[in-house]
């Protein structure tokens, strides 16, 4: 059983996708369907259950916004 939580500070989220290949376990994609106040589709988290808690997503983020919690 897994613990870990990402959070995301959706509203200062680039788009970059560098989160997105740095998952190893596939789960992150960028938004298709929501755009925050800067007008960028934000990183989001597919399905938080496979998420193994290894912080490569927060660490690649250029914006800090991803937090993971074990």
């Amino acid at each position: 059983m897994n613990m870990a939580k990402l959070t995301f500070k959706t509203d200062n989220c680039k788009g970059c996708s560098l989160c997105v290949y740095a998952c190893p376990k596939g789960i992150l994609q960028i938004a298709t369907d929501k755009i925050n106040k800067k007008g960028h589709h934000p990183a989001e988290c597919i399905d938080m259950e496979k998420c193994i808690g290894c912080a490569s997503c927060a660490m690649m983020c250029p914006d800090c916004i991803i937090k993971v919690e074990r």
